[in-house]
């Protein structure tokens, strides 16, 4: 039974933090957070995958990863997103495809929510 509600804590918290890094700086009142996110996934990708020897490390993943297989679940993917998109739809998605389309976002999401940030730091100047 705790399986199951650490699976749904999971699910909606980490999809909550991924959309939130994705969505995070249209609002003027939520940007400084997202940029803090978006630094703190970032950093989590780049140096905690380093230290542990995987890039792309998200421990949110690996503990929901952990919850997964107490569950039963076998053959999960490298990739949270992979898994959520997979899990939500039915599909089987291509991993390249996923892994490239997330670190685009993510990019993407990083660069705006920088520009918009600094500009908002200079216009209160």
């Amino acid at each position: 039974m705790i399986w199951h509600i650490l699976d749904i804590f999971f699910v909606v918290f980490h999809t909550g933090i991924i959309i939130f890094s994705l969505t995070g700086w249209i609002w003027k009142k939520t940007r400084s957070w997202n940029l803090i996110a978006l630094g703190l996934i970032g950093g989590s990708w780049l140096f905690l995958g380093m230290i542990v020897g995987m890039p792309g490390y998200c421990p949110l993943t690996d503990w929901h990863f952990d919850v997964l297989e107490k569950l039963g679940r076998t053959d999960l993917p490298y990739s949270y997103v992979k898994y959520l998109a997979d899990r939500l739809t039915g599909f089987d998605f291509n991993a390249k495809m996923v892994d490239h389309a997330t670190l685009w976002s993510y990019i993407a999401a990083l660069v705006i929510s920088a520009g918009l940030n600094l500009r908002d730091f200079w216009n209160s100047r």
